[in-house]
């Protein structure tokens, strides 16, 4: 049955409606025959009227159609149908009037009232019943969905009322918190506390809950969502009436703040040309391109109009997303973009691209930075980290390239993590070929954590409030440095100029920035308010998850404090101890070893062997 109304046309429809229509007026002509007291039976009173009776039918057929009331959807059946219905019934009482007058049969003008009433009702009274029809054929072949509204406001009410002739939805009760409706009756439905959810669930089979609390803050309305779907429920939400005339800004249409917003610090640049002699001209390659730091770097050399810019990344997704932002930005500027899919792994491939592409300058940006997946995988992290950097390095050296910049992190110093441990090494590495090196310049940058870079707090502390929280902390005492990706990009770019022979130049970044006070930032700049103790009512809570494995309390710049200013008044070099040749081959055997034979514990040792150990120290205490 529910096949065959699906597949009703809408000229069917309005047929079956105006059928419907022409049928009532001999029925209501009968009904008031049968009500008011005439000396006839009502069956033989209808014969007198048979003689004009067609007429009336093919008349009142053609109001309607005139009226467009065969067009009113039976489930849209509102007081404006309505009233054409009644307008609908004045002319057709009119034309019983005439019709009765031109065939000499007299109807008393109170029959033609009562037909006129009787028409109307039975008219009206055929759109509830067709309608109920269709409902029951819907729910009894489809089924109904059983659905509570959280929220028996306006909107609620309203929503509550535009779903009571639904086919497949069946409103069953409301949920508020308002002390005062609970336990009232609206738009037809009972009003219970939200604390009986479960209750109702099970009681009332219900299925789904529709949140119609669009003044609820959308942090509130994400945790609410969680919790009833921790229930097993669908959650659908709906947005205020206001928001859907655009008089009320949606949530979503905020925009995050920038990330200079949180460094608590004005940003420190090195004017452009000042470095840009360095790289204009030149031929310049890029290792990890497409990461956060690379594809900055990309940027900012471009702008320095090099000879050739070579892209040298791992992943084919983030390649083509920065050769096709850069590639346009070249074409004026007369640079060859060059992108190279490939790994720094790979001696044969970097010997290759070294030589054809004749790289004068080496921006090391490639690595794995995060610190918990490194310390999951530590051959990886050693793989890439530590012999990509020897691997990198080397060759750009056997190839004559002018000068070879490593970026290293902060968490190289004293390292509790396997990412730290490796960026260690492979600055031990990199300042043990500068003592070798004749004609190649290098150099090492340090900095802090990357403000908006890929996997850092900011973009992460952000998507966490988009969802409605929590915001998770790791301690409440951890602290960072915190740089943007533009100041870091400008420190590599200005101490790479001056890089000579292995030193490791460190950005004077202020006080560290304690990550709780972050969070906070980040949750009231979103326009929310933090959720604790003090403020049980607030919208986003902060949790604290303990520090990870690898991770510290605070990080350092620098090993023994000790530094030298340069030519930049914020940018320093740190004087600190390195391994002897001999030293730096041992571990790079152990390191081949390990990533040779797939050995993570090999790995591990490695680092907890040749980082920082004890005599180290010592000598940066008394150097």
């Amino acid at each position: 049955m529910l096949r065959f109304v699906k597949l009703l046309t809408r000229p069917q429809k309005k047929a079956i409606v105006l059928g419907v229509d022409v049928i009532l007026i001999p029925l209501a002509l009968l009904f008031t025959f049968a009500v008011q007291p005439i000396p006839v039976p009502p069956l033989q009173a209808l014969e007198f009227v048979a003689p004009f009776l067609p007429y009336l039918m093919a008349v009142g057929a053609g109001i309607a159609v005139l009226l467009g009331i065969p067009g009113i959807r039976v489930g849209a059946y509102e007081w404006r149908a309505v009233s054409k219905t009644a307008a609908f019934a004045v002319y057709l009482t009119a034309c019983l009037t005439a019709l009765s007058w031109a065939f000499s049969v007299p109807i008393p003008f109170g029959l033609q009232v009562v037909f006129g009433i009787a028409f109307f009702l039975f008219s009206v009274a055929s759109r509830i019943v067709m309608h109920q029809i269709v409902l029951a054929i819907y729910r009894r072949e489809e089924g109904r969905c059983r659905v509570l509204i959280y929220g028996a406001g306006t909107t609620g009410m309203q929503l509550a009322t535009a779903l009571r002739g639904h086919e497949t939805i069946e409103p069953i009760a409301f949920v508020d918190d308002n002390s005062a409706l609970q336990g009232l009756m609206i738009a037809g439905l009972p009003v219970h506390r939200p604390i009986r959810i479960g209750e109702l669930v099970e009681k009332l089979a219900i299925k789904r809950v529709l949140l119609a609390v669009p003044s609820l803050s959308q942090p509130k309305q994400a945790r609410l969502a969680r919790d009833l779907q921790e229930m097993g429920l669908e959650v659908q939400t709906l947005p205020s009436f206001s928001q859907l005339i655009g008089e009320e800004p949606l949530v979503d249409r905020l925009t995050s703040l920038g990330a200079n917003t949180y460094l608590h610090r004005p940003q420190i640049m090195a004017a452009p040309e000042e470095a840009s002699d360095s790289y204009s001209g030149k031929s310049v390659l890029i290792s990890g391109a497409g990461g956060s730091i690379g594809s900055e770097l990309a940027r900012q050399v471009l702008a320095c109009k090099p000879k050739r810019l070579i892209l040298y990344e791992l992943s084919e997704l983030a390649l083509y997303n920065i050769e096709m932002e850069l590639k346009p930005l070249s074409a004026g500027l007369d640079v060859e973009i060059v992108p190279i899919l490939g790994s720094v792994t790979d001696p044969r491939q970097v010997r290759q691209v070294v030589t054809e592409q004749e790289v004068q300058v080496v921006l090391h940006a490639a690595a794995y930075k995060h610190v918990p997946l490194v310390e999951q995988n530590p051959v990886a992290g050693l793989a890439n980290n530590v012999l990509g950097t020897q691997v990198l390095a080397r060759e750009a050296i056997d190839g004559g390239a002018e000068r070879f910049i490593l970026i290293s992190s902060d968490k190289a110093v004293r390292p509790r993590s396997l990412m730290g441990g490796s960026k260690r090494l492979a600055e031990l590495v990199v300042q043990d070929l500068a003592k070798r090196s004749q004609g190649t310049k290098i150099g090492i940058v340090r900095f802090g954590n990357v403000l908006g870079s890929s996997g850092s707090v900011v973009p992460l502390f952000q998507e966490q409030v988009d969802r409605g929280g929590p915001v998770t902390v790791t301690d409440p005492e951890v602290k960072r440095f915190f740089m943007t990706v533009r100041e870091a990009v400008h420190l590599v770019l200005r101490a790479g100029a001056m890089s000579e022979d292995g030193e490791v130049f460190v950005l004077e970044m202020g006080e560290p920035v304690a990550i709780l006070d972050l969070a906070k930032q980040v949750i009231e700049s979103a326009g929310y308010t933090v959720r604790d103790d003090g403020n049980p009512d607030g919208d986003i809570e902060i949790v604290f998850t303990g520090l990870r494995d690898g991770e510290k309390i605070t990080e350092e710049l620098t090993i023994t404090d000790r530094i030298r200013h340069t030519d930049h008044p914020k940018i320093f070099s740190a004087v600190e101890p390195n391994l002897s040749e001999i030293e730096v081959a041992a571990f790079m055997r152990a390191t081949r070893q390990a990533i040779a034979q797939g050995d993570a514990a090999m790995a591990r040792a490695v680092v907890e062997q040749w980082v920082e150990p004890p005599v180290i120290r010592q000598e940066a205490a008394h150097p």
